[in-house]
């Protein structure tokens, strides 16, 4: 089977989610080709699995000190690039389209009359989930930035409708955590802004990941470039994260039985529901604004959550195989039924 994967890189949950999509894809046999829009070729890393992948302008989101700019938003998209990249994406190879939030791939695909899966967080947003920071532009974005035929929703819970657990690397295993390390992944934040905040809590030891590095005075706060390796490795022993409210690094998180503190870029309808969700479920700590009394009572709250999830990608890999049958109850049932929550308590 010929497959064309498109990938939303604005942030990089998208493309992590692609990475454990692709080693399931290639496992079971499949010709992908990946397409990824969103940011610049530069900004790009790590992306070796994706074998000889395109990318493209695409449409992407200004933030400016923690929210999304819509005016700067509108003034910055290339109408005309979208426009003809949409137009020049030949589909007609290929035997199946997927999108994660990919709006060249989902249009041209629409445009050439061939059926979309849409396989994201995104896509859960179509049924009855916690949703907040909702507004006119939010919900007209969700409808139809990259529309599907097909969508399959991801969440952290079922919230008794037809979406999945997270799509992640499930072979990683919780490590012994080190009690007072600290991940800050801020990107959309200013980082010197981060860094003064975080300075007078000197005994914890903060890894602060942005794609754009500030140096830092204290020997309690290492700024580090973005790397997936070395950001994978210090999630592996870290306490917690401190992070926007994104759902795939949350997702790992959970997993690895990390504590949570998020901070939802304002304006942006996905992350306030992520935050809301988050908290209706228990799984972790919320701040509206960079608020250091929220970070401090975080960061001696020894309790975090660890969820269980199964291999979200390999079942939709087989799903696919399976010539993508609809998703009754009883199959979506069966996949939660896979799930376990704990409680943990760093040590």
């Amino acid at each position: 089977m010929r497959i064309f994967y498109g990938v939303q890189g604005t942030g990089n949950g998208h493309i992590t989610r692609a990475r454990v999509m692709a080693k399931e894809l290639y496992a079971a046999g499949m010709d992908v080709t990946f397409q990824f829009t969103g940011r610049p070729a530069e900004k790009y890393f790590d992306m070796a699995i994706f074998n000889d992948y395109r990318l493209r302008t695409g449409l992407t989101f200004n933030t400016d000190k923690g929210q999304v700019n819509y005016l700067k938003t509108a003034r910055d998209a290339k109408p005309l690039t979208f426009i003809k990249d949409v137009s020049s994406l030949d589909l007609s190879a290929y035997d199946l389209v997927i999108s994660d939030f990919e709006p060249v791939t989902a249009w041209a695909a629409k445009k050439q009359k061939k059926t979309v899966l849409g396989i994201g967080h995104q896509y859960a947003f179509n049924h009855k989930i916690p949703k907040a920071g909702s507004n006119p532009v939010a919900k007209k974005v969700m409808k139809y930035f990259a529309p599907a035929d097909i969508g399959i929703g991801l969440h952290w819970h079922h919230f008794d409708q037809p979406i999945l657990p997270p799509i992640i690397d499930t072979a990683k295993t919780p490590a012994n955590s080190i009690k007072n390390k600290i991940i800050v992944y801020l990107p959309f934040e200013d980082q010197n802004e981060v860094i003064r905040l975080l300075s007078p809590f000197t005994r914890f030891n903060f890894h602060v990941y942005a794609p754009e590095t500030v140096p830092s005075e204290f020997s309690h706060i290492i700024c580090q470039p973005l790397s997936r390796d070395g950001f994978q490795k210090n999630l592996q022993d870290c306490a917690g994260i401190i992070s926007n409210a994104g759902f795939e690094l949350a997702s790992e998180s959970l997993h690895l039985g990390k504590k949570i503190l998020a901070k939802p870029l304002h304006a942006q309808m996905e992350q306030i529901s992520n935050a809301a969700a988050l908290q209706q479920l228990g799984y972790g700590y919320v701040m509206n604004d960079m608020d250091p009394a929220v970070i401090e009572r975080w960061l001696h709250d020894d309790h975090a959550v660890q969820v269980a999830y199964p291999n979200t990608a390999r079942i939709l890999v087989q799903w696919i195989q399976d010539g993508m049958p609809e998703m009754n109850k009883d199959f979506v049932d069966a996949v939660w039924n896979n799930v376990k929550v704990l409680k943990t308590q760093l040590r």
